[in-house]
C-alpha cells in the first residue's frame, strides 16, 4: 500500500547529465532501486495541479513564504477511467514538508475535486479525505496545468529517498490524465531535478558525494517554474499586441479595431 501521510525535509538540486551519472554510481552502491523502477526502467508520474481563479496558491508559493500549500491529482503512468489515482495536499513550513494523500478511482477524483463531497470508500483514507474537503471548500480550486516527468528513485535506510526527474513536460489545455502524458518541455533535456527526501539528517556518505561533485541545494518548483514561464509568455504576447496596436493606430485617423488579443492570467 502506498504511503498516505508523510513528514520529511526535502532538498532539491538541478544537475546536468554528467553529474547525474557520477552521483548515480555512488547512490546505487548505497541504496536500493525503488520497486516502481521495474527492470531498471524509468517510471512516469503525471499530475494535474489545481489553483484558485487568480492563481493565488502558486503566486504565494513562488514568493517563498514560510508556509505554503498546494493541491494536485497524481497518477503513475497514464490511467484509465477505473484506475486508482491520488489527490494530494502538500504543505511546507520552514523547509519541512507534510503530504497527505488518498486514493480515488479516476472518475471519482474528478468529481470530488469539483464538489468536495463523496461517499467514502474502503480504499480512501477518511482523515485525509476530511483535509481535502476543507481545502476544496476554502479555495474552490480548479485544474490549471498538466505536468509529467520520468523518474528514477532510490530508497535507503532511515526513510531516505532520492529521486531523479527528467523529460519534464507540461500543458495548460486538455487537462485530463487519461489523455496522455504529452506536453511542452519545461527545462533542457540535459538537466535533471534531484530531490533528497529524509525525515532525519542526510547521511555522511551522501554529504561527501555532494561536496565532491559540487552539488549545491537550490530552490526549484516544477509548477512554479511552469507558472513563471507561462506569465513571461503572456507578458511578451501582450507587449507584441500593444506594439502592433500602436503601429496600426499611428497610420489611421480613427480608432482601429482590436488588432490582436492575449489571454489574461
Amino acid at each position: 500500500m502506498a504511503i498516505e501521510v508523510m513528514k520529511r525535509a526535502e532538498k532539491k538540486y538541478v544537475i546536468n547529465t554528467d553529474t547525474y551519472l557520477k552521483l548515480l554510481e555512488i547512490i546505487k552502491s548505497c541504496m536500493e532501486l525503488d520497486p516502481y523502477n521495474r527492470g531498471d526502467e524509468f517510471y512516469t508520474i503525471s499530475n494535474i495541479y489545481f489553483d484558485t481563479r487568480d492563481n493565488n496558491l502558486i503566486r504565494t508559493s513562488i514568493s517563498k513564504p514560510k508556509y505554503k500549500e498546494k493541491l494536485r491529482m497524481r497518477a503513475y503512468g497514464v490511467p484509465t477511467e477505473f484506475d486508482k489515482v491520488y489527490l494530494e495536499v502538500k504543505k511546507k513550513y520552514k523547509g519541512i514538508v507534510n503530504k497527505r494523500r488518498t486514493a480515488f478511482k479516476l472518475a471519482e477524483a474528478y468529481e470530488f475535486s469539483k464538489t468536495g463531497t463523496i461517499a467514502p470508500q474502503e480504499y480512501m483514507n477518511k482523515q485525509v479525505l476530511g483535509e481535502l474537503e476543507y481545502f476544496i471548500s476554502l479555495y474552490q480550486p480548479a485544474p490549471k496545468v498538466y505536468l509529467a516527468y520520468d523518474r528514477r528513485a532510490y530508497i535507503g535506510e532511515g526513510g531516505l529517498r532520492i529521486t531523479f526527474d527528467n523529460n519534464i513536460r507540461t500543458r495548460r489545455y486538455d487537462l485530463r490524465l487519461e489523455n496522455g502524458d504529452y506536453g511542452e518541455g519545461l527545462i533542457d533535456d540535459e538537466l535533471w531535478v534531484m530531490e533528497i527526501k529524509t525525515p532525519s539528517a542526510i547521511p555522511i556518505w551522501l554529504s561527501k558525494a555532494l561536496s565532491k561533485h559540487r552539488v549545491y541545494c537550490r530552490g526549484f518548483s516544477k509548477y512554479g517554474t511552469e507558472y513563471e514561464k507561462f506569465i513571461k509568455t503572456n507578458m511578451e504576447g501582450r507587449e507584441e499586441c500593444s506594439n502592433q496596436f500602436s503601429a496600426a493606430q499611428a497610420k489611421l485617423p480613427y480608432s482601429p479595431l482590436k488588432v490582436c488579443s492575449s489571454p489574461l492570467v
